[in-house]
């Protein structure tokens, strides 16, 4: 858990030192929960989104995007049950003065749980070889057989709990697996409330004239709400998809870690609208396209894992998360959601107006049904850098820090460095540099030895260096030198583009991620 925080730590320091993230207003002494992106910050989100975007729209025939509005008729909320049941259980430890939500608490404590199992069965696997049965073991050792079940029984017991709003049952669960405060270590607890997590603002000339309104604490209401100006305008039939990405806000009391829980953050969420009785089959597709996604940028098959939901949300009838090992452990980076047709359903009776769709072939009219996938950009972005920080030893004894982004994420694609800052060297670095940043993020960096400004291209995350020397002038070729490998060669200024292209395109991820969804469909 020591090295858990330590690296944390180091991704927070990194994200700041490098230009990726700090905290808003910070001159201020900081907003809590409140962050702001920085210049190489702006950069990789604005190429996640991108890349989130191309592969769910610009990929697909049937699915298309909207921008919808922050601000929304308040009816809206009422129609999709925020103000009645968008709460968190939250509980106070009354020594430490320290509020947190009370699932949190039950879940990690249900998380050191598998983590022991975990451990059990790693240290049986490296014992028993190649002749290991996991499955078997799983069943029949009686410490993992303890530590599985009783996790389970925890688990299934704090979903029945918060399901028929049991809160005192959910105290009693943390009373009883003596979970205590992480800031003071007391059990010293109140009693388990809900709060509801929607921020209230109003709309109007004046105050006695004005409209109490929230802003939104999730995009996909937008889409319900425009579900039939898109179907009708883009002549969209069954099964089609509407795409946004966009902010959403939610008064999290107990916002922590990072970016990871924030009062204002960005979604990206697709609703998949589908016939009744098909949305099993297009909920078990989209949960394996997602995966594809993830795991065409390369940050290891082993850092995801699917966690099946035991408590459904009341619109779903089925859920599950793709959950990611950021530094504090697994947790959830993106939900695909069966949310059956409630939404629509419940928009036409508070808005009087039908939401049907008309099948022309069986000339009749129905509610879709509604596939979700949603996953937080924050989120993802916190995952893709927390696992690209790394210190490595190299051969010579020395270590570097480098930031191993994907290169078609990179902020940054190319550095541009003179070998000295004279003798016409500049000059033709800045005539390289003028030529690619017509199609790539190119920066110019002069200033010191240049193995230092190797070290400081790998920590900001840049893929490729190009060192302009003397021979440049002689015969246009250039020094190519790569982030990862760090090897180094010599390439024509003619061929630096088509080089480049190669290695920082979407293009091949996308086709890569193509490929494994194939494979799973």
């Amino acid at each position: 858990m020591k090295n858990q925080d330590n690296q944390f730590k180091k991704v927070i320091s990194h994200a700041k030192e490098y230009g990726y993230i700090v905290q808003s207003s910070e001159i201020y002494d900081g907003l809590g929960a409140v962050y702001d992106y920085l210049q190489n910050g702006v950069e990789l989100k604005n190429n996640i989104r991108t890349y989130w975007w191309k592969s769910m729209v610009q990929m697909h025939d049937n699915i298309v995007g909207l921008d919808s509005a922050i601000f929304m008729h308040p009816t809206i909320w009422k129609a999709s049950g925020h103000v009645d049941a968008f709460n968190d259980p939250l509980i106070d430890n009354k020594d430490s003065k320290k509020r947190y939500r009370a699932d949190v608490l039950i879940e990690d404590y249900a998380e050191k749980l598998l983590i022991k199992a975990n451990k059990e069965i790693t240290k049986a696997a490296k014992r028993f070889g190649d002749t290991f049965d996991e499955e078997q073991y799983k069943t029949t050792n009686p410490r993992v057989v303890k530590y599985l079940s009783e996790r389970d029984r925890i688990l299934q017991r704090m979903s029945k709990s918060l399901e028929s709003s049991d809160l005192a049952d959910v105290k009693e669960l943390i009373e009883e697996l003596g979970i205590s405060c992480p800031v003071s270590g007391s059990k010293n607890w109140t009693d388990v409330k809900q709060f509801n997590l929607m921020f209230g603002t109003k709309i109007g000339a004046s105050a006695e004239n004005s409209m109490d309104l929230f802003l939104r604490p999730e995009t996909a209401q937008g889409i319900f709400v425009n579900y039939l100006n898109v179907q009708k305008s883009g002549r969209m039939k069954l099964p089609f998809g509407i795409a946004q990405t966009g902010k959403a806000f939610r008064n999290e009391i107990v916002a922590r870690q990072f970016i990871f829980r924030m009062r204002e953050f960005e979604q990206m969420e697709m609703q998949f609208f589908v016939k009744p009785g098909e949305q099993q089959k297009w909920y078990k597709i989209w949960k394996e396209r997602r995966l594809a996604w993830h795991l065409s940028l390369g940050l290891g098959k082993e850092n995801y894992r699917f966690h099946k939901h035991d408590k459904l949300a009341h619109y779903a009838d089925a859920a599950t998360d793709i959950e990611f090992k950021f530094p504090f452990g697994f947790k959830e980076l993106e939900g695909i959601h069966s949310r059956t047709d409630f939404d629509l359903k419940s928009h036409q009776e508070h808005s009087g107006k039908k939401l049907q769709y008309f099948d022309h072939e069986k000339n009749e009219s129905f509610v879709p049904f509604v596939v979700e996938t949603s996953i937080g950009l924050d989120r993802m972005f916190l995952a893709i850098f927390s696992t690209a920080l790394q210190e490595e030893e190299l051969e010579n004894g020395s270590s570097r820090i480098v930031l191993r982004l994907p290169a078609i994420l990179a902020p940054v694609k190319v550095a541009i460095l003179p070998l000295i800052k004279r003798d016409g060297l500049p000059e033709k670095s800045h005539e390289i540099l003028n030529t690619l940043r017509l199609d790539f993020n190119v920066v110019y960096d002069e200033k010191d030895a240049v193995g230092r400004r190797y070290r400081r291209q790998d920590a900001a995350g840049t893929p490729f260096c190009i060192t302009v020397d003397h021979q440049t002038l002689e015969d246009d070729t250039v020094t190519l030198r790569d982030r990862d490998t760090m090897q180094q060669k010599r390439i024509a200024i003619k061929d630096l583009k088509s080089i480049i292209e190669q290695e920082v395109s979407m293009s091949n991820s996308l086709l890569k991620m193509i490929q494994l969804s194939k494979t799973k469909e």
